[in-house]
């Protein structure tokens, strides 16, 4: 195990920094188990107010409506479950070194859009060009 590295408050990834040096490769993984852990905080609070919220309502309009909000939250509940498994995915690539790496060109993602996007697993343009392609083939 690795000694943890420390990292002032405000540090932010530079792009005259050597790309996902040992400090760059640490901030983001604090940014994603950071992530993970509010997405993990949120789902406990979200299935406590689900178990709360299990009432009869004899009203079927009152009915209906926590009905839909129930299925709003099941919803919501498995983007994050998806999203978890992203951020779990970047880790992993963390570890074995290929994170920040396009996956469709292996050049460098800029650390604005990993900054942003920190499960981001293609460049700007190569995104760009999935997007056009998957467009397309939506088209025909």
């Amino acid at each position: 195990m690795k000694a943890e590295l420390f990292l002032p408050k405000d540090y932010r990834p530079a792009e005259d920094e050597p790309f996902m040096n040992d400090r760059q490769l640490e901030y983001f993984r604090r940014k994603l188990q950071t992530w993970k852990s509010d997405i993990m905080a949120e789902n406990r609070e979200m299935l406590e107010s689900l178990q709360e919220a299990t009432r009869a309502y004899p009203d079927m309009a009152d009915r209906a409506a926590e009905e839909a909000g129930r299925a709003l939250e099941l919803r919501t509940r498995d983007r994050q479950r998806k999203l978890i498994a992203k951020i779990d995915a970047a880790l992993r690539r963390i570890d074995d070194g290929s994170y920040g790496y396009c996956d469709a060109t292996g050049e460098p993602i800029s650390l604005k859009r990993l900054d942003a996007r920190p499960i981001a697993t293609l460049s700007l343009e190569a995104q760009e060009r999935h997007e056009r392609r998957e467009k397309v083939h939506r088209d025909d």
